[in-house]
Formats: C-alpha cells, structure tokens, sequence
C-alpha cells in the first residue's frame, strides 16, 4: 500500500513522503489517526502540485537550517548540575537541559531533535550531542558539563 505521510514518522519517513507500507499498518494506524492519506492517482497528482508551488519555501528553509547548522557547530554550551564532592551528578544530564541551554542563546530546537552520543551523562566533563536542525541536515555541537 503506498500513502503520503502527513507528518514527520520516525523510522517510516517525513512530511510529504510518498512510501509504500504494509496494510495493516495503514489501514488501521497511520490513515486512521491522520498521520497519512491514501495515495491514489488524483491525490498523487494534487501532491506533486502542492510540492511544486512549496519548493521555494524549502528552498529558504534548507538555506536557513544550513545556516544554524554552521552556527550551532562553533558554539560552546555550558550546562550546570549538581554535584558530589567526588564529581558525579545527581542524576544525569539530558536532552531537556541542553534544549533550555540553546533556546536561552536563541536557538528554537525542540529536545525531541537532540541526540546524545553517550546514554547517560553522569559526571562532569566534555560531550558531544548531534542536533537534528532541518530533514536531513545536522549539526554535531560540544557541550561542557559543570559543577553548580
């Protein structure tokens, strides 16, 4: 069964996406809860219309993401946390602090688009978290954990 996403679907493709699924998983999840329509041949049609007159605006958009990929790339986050006498956390570090860290900077990432490269950041020290800007696009960034 082919449809068109609706939305971005993880591990299944992005808005706008023309994929073939099995039918089931269409039939019964993805039209139902209005993540995806059926791609029949006037629907296709209507779509590749639809994606012809936004392809400007993609356009601006991807040179927009590529740009706070270049930025994001050569800044240098600090996040705070608690610690023990010996350095370790209490608790750990997550997708959460980082997001309130970059849109305290200026930057609108949603935490849902940062990845960290290590499980669990429990002590303090230098990581690495790779940020998701645009569809394919993304900016790997350092970041410093303290000691508040």
């Amino acid at each position: 069964m082919e449809i068109i996403l609706l939305q971005d679907i993880t591990n299944l493709g992005h808005k706008d996406d023309i994929v073939k699924v099995r039918d089931g998983y269409g039939r019964n999840l993805l039209i139902p809860k209005g993540m995806a329509v059926l791609a029949t041949p006037s629907v296709k049609k209507m779509h590749q219309e639809n994606l012809r007159q936004r392809s400007h605006k993609e356009l601006k958009l991807r040179e927009d993401a590529e740009a706070i990929a270049k930025n994001l790339a050569t800044v240098n986050i600090k996040v705070g946390a608690k610690t023990s006498s010996t350095g370790k956390i209490f608790g750990s570090v997550n997708t959460i602090q980082i997001a309130e860290v970059l849109q305290s900077m200026g930057y609108d990432i949603d935490r849902k688009n940062i990845t960290l490269q290590e499980e669990a950041i429990k002590e303090i020290g230098a990581y690495k978290a790779v940020v998701k800007v645009y569809k394919d696009i993304k900016a790997e960034i350092s970041f410093e954990v303290f000691s508040e």
